[in-house]
């Protein structure tokens, strides 16, 4: 009876110590660090660079209200890019900036832009609303 606690006692614990250090999708900390999420535009158009103290990140998709923009025809992986449609223009100018800037709303409704970001398994938003006319 004993030799057979002596052999799961020392199973047990390094099964334990395993799941313990199972890292889950979605789970990852912030590896981006954005100097801010939410930016505020007025309705003639405007910009705003974010900087990020992380520099291992992408943007993975846009959004104009309800207008949803993937597949960017890009290199991820590359240091700087620019991505221009409708609207908007959202660049990644260096591994530590990212540039917005909005045409004017000349609608009655405020317009909602989202960049999503990704960085290995960690996904952050920058939210930018502007004004109406």
């Amino acid at each position: 009876m004993r030799k057979s606690y002596s052999r799961v006692l020392p199973v047990t614990g390094v099964m334990l110590l395993l799941v313990g250090c199972i890292i889950y999708d979605g789970k990852w900390d912030d590896n981006i660090k954005l100097s801010v999420r939410k930016v505020e535009f007025d309705a003639s158009g405007d910009s705003a660079t974010i900087t990020t103290r992380g520099s291992w990140w992408w943007i993975t998709d846009i959004s104009v209200n309800n207008e949803n923009y993937f597949n960017f025809g890009i290199d991820p992986d590359s240091e700087s890019y620019s991505i221009k449609d409708g609207c908007f223009i959202v660049e990644r100018r260096d591994s530590h900036s990212l540039f917005i800037k909005v045409d004017a709303n000349s609608g009655n409704s405020v317009r909602v832009i989202t960049v999503g970001l990704e960085a290995g398994d960690y996904f952050d938003r920058v939210t930018v609303t502007q004004k109406a006319k």
